[in-house]
């Protein structure tokens, strides 16, 4: 009897090559591409990855050895072949991604799936809840049930106090779908709601085995996007904009991305929901959005301080915001002090110091201000009066929550990514973090919003509008009652009046000009590479736009993200510590 033979990826760091190996009969009913297996490589056991099924070995003189041992369970063929293509795409080794795409434990067996819906009825269970007319959740229900009818991709623009279950409901109604959140506290909330709706679900990852088994709808974080899913019907992105999407570790895979191409290949819906979708997804996807009145109505009330007039050296708190403070009774005060620009302000009339080309923050170097997006420089004299004299704004949480508790007479709690438990406190201040961690407040203030507006990196807009949209989830829209308050000194930027008219597509126009003319993605493709390899790499890449080095990293840049995918594919990967950041984040 010929012998079945198998091509096995091993997970091993610095080998990405396939390698056959024969399957025992013992092992025959167990083995299909993507089980996880343990074989001899090297005189030693490693555990890898079955990528291809060769069927009968019909070749003579092939002495192979066999699978040493079937580990379990782990991602069906199309998301093996999907790994392929992302490893191509963000240059990275195959068995990271399937590594993200197994289970955490060992699967040996799967449980029964729930009964599945009748052929050909998929209207979703007669006991799921339904909102009343008028609420931003049938809203969002009926305007999802109408860019699912066909199965292509669609941006889904919401406003921010939309709640997304209706969007959720809409597409399980389906069949099968899987569904990313940012966070996975998000998708967990929703999976319980869910099954209050009497959808059958599975939250990744710590259910993959009831996902693998099918029959199920599968929530989930950024990793969820290669759960295994038998019968996908539909692929829904909440908040597809958020930056918690994109993996830190090389390769640097975008979940959104991962989604797009999963639900192409199977030829079903996907649904990109945003508040304020990135540029990118603006000028690549067709957007489906809710009534001009009805998605500004849907954005918070912005309160915006204008502290032109202002000493820099009079401190945070404006009177106004001092007042804001006494007044609400649940007040959360953000204030990011980690990877923020090093704002400049003019020691006489408060101006602060910005490119005259980009408009990002500049620093003092050499005798020169020398922007920190596009390298631009021009004499350190004040743009605005000429003085010659300016002065650096530090900033700090720590600092921040003591001045406020001495000035307002309220408890102040403070809030970071490592805070253990939410302070039982009126009025609460943080990095960013404390928007993800905190579910609701009266008003949401930015104490110096000039920090994200001017940074120098090519996104901080984006990211600037993105943080407001997030600080509209915690007090509603318009018609709550709630406040968004915004101290700055560029009270006249693009994504303060995005803001206030609750219309994203006003800093798109803005920002897409900005980017063509500085040549940022979406007008190419870009990624950086650094490592003690990196130099002979960007010695072999051909055919690309390259940049450098800057303190030991290269930017390459090419017309398109396949040029780009190809220049690596095409120049290979030389031995020693490499690291490529396709689509940086931090640029």
């Amino acid at each position: 009897m010929t012998a079945r033979v198998v091509g096995v990826l091993p997970d091993v760091p610095a080998i990405d090559k396939v390698f056959d190996y024969l399957v025992p009969a013992s092992m025959d009913a167990d083995v299909r591409v993507g089980t996880l297996v343990r074989v001899s490589l090297n005189g030693r056991r490693v555990g890898g990855w079955v990528v291809r099924d060769e069927g009968a070995d019909a070749r003579t003189g092939r002495v192979l050895q066999p699978l040493a041992k079937v580990t379990g369970w782990g991602p069906p063929a199309e998301v093996v072949d999907l790994a392929s293509w992302a490893a191509w795409r963000w240059a990275g080794r195959r068995a990271s991604l399937l590594g993200t795409a197994s289970p955490s434990n060992a699967v040996r067996g799967l449980p029964r799936p729930p009964s599945a819906t009748p052929s050909g009825d998929h209207k979703g269970p007669s006991n799921a809840p339904q909102p009343p007319a008028g609420t931003s959740e049938r809203e969002g229900r009926e305007l999802a049930a109408g860019a699912l009818a066909r199965p292509t991709t669609t941006l889904l623009r919401l406003p921010p106090s939309t709640d997304p279950l209706g969007v959720v409901l809409a597409a399980c109604a389906l069949g099968p779908a899987l569904v990313l959140f940012p966070s996975i506290a998000d998708a967990a909330a929703t999976a319980t709601r869910l099954r209050s709706a009497g959808i059958a679900v599975a939250i990744h990852p710590r259910e993959w085995a009831a996902a693998r088994a099918g029959g199920v709808s599968v929530v989930g974080a950024r990793a969820a996007a290669w759960s295994p899913i038998p019968e996908l019907a539909v692929v829904v992105v909440i908040d597809g904009h958020d930056e918690a999407y994109q993996e830190e570790r090389a390769p640097t895979w975008h979940a959104r991305d991962v989604a797009i191409e999963r639900a192409q290949r199977a030829g079903v819906p996907c649904l990109i929901v945003s508040p304020c979708p990135d540029l990118v997804m603006t000028t690549s996807t067709p957007t489906v959005t809710a009534s001009r009145s009805a998605e500004r109505a849907g954005w918070p009330v912005l309160d915006v301080i204008d502290r032109r007039a202002d000493d820099p050296r009079t401190g945070l708190f404006s009177d106004r915001l001092a007042d804001a403070l006494r007044r609400h009774e649940r007040v959360v005060c953000v204030l990011n002090r980690k990877g923020r620009a090093r704002l400049l302000a003019c020691a006489t009339c408060g101006e602060l110091a910005r490119c005259e080309r980009c408009d990002a923050a500049v620093a003092h170097v050499d005798d020169a201000l020398v922007c920190l997006r596009c390298a631009v420089s021009r004499p350190p004299v004040c743009a605005a009066c000429g003085a010659a004299r300016l002065n650096a704004l530090k900033l700090g949480v720590a600092r921040v929550r003591d001045e406020l508790e001495a000035l307002v007479g309220r408890a102040v709690g403070e809030v970071t990514v490592e805070t253990e438990s939410i302070p039982d406190a009126p009025i609460l201040v943080g990095t960013e973090a404390v928007l993800h961690r905190v579910r609701s407040a009266e008003a949401v203030a930015f104490l110096d919003f000039d920090q994200e507006l001017l940074a120098s990196r090519y996104r901080a807009a984006e990211e600037a509008l993105a943080l407001l949209a997030r600080a509209g989830r915690l007090v509603g829209g318009r018609r709550s009652g709630g406040r968004v308050i915004v101290q700055t000194r560029v009270p006249d930027h693009d994504v303060l009046h995005a803001a206030l008219h609750g219309d994203p597509t006003r800093l798109a126009t803005v920002e897409a000009e900005r980017r063509a003319a500085l040549r940022f993605p979406p007008s190419s493709a870009i990624a950086v590479v650094s490592g003690p390899a990196a130099p002979e790499l960007i010695g072999r890449l051909q055919g690309v736009e390259l940049l450098g080095p800057d303190g030991g990293s290269w930017l390459v840049r090419a017309d398109g993200h396949g040029r780009l995918a190809d220049a690596f594919a095409e120049a290979g990967r030389p031995p020693g510590r490499l690291r490529i950041e396709v689509d940086p984040l931090r640029v």
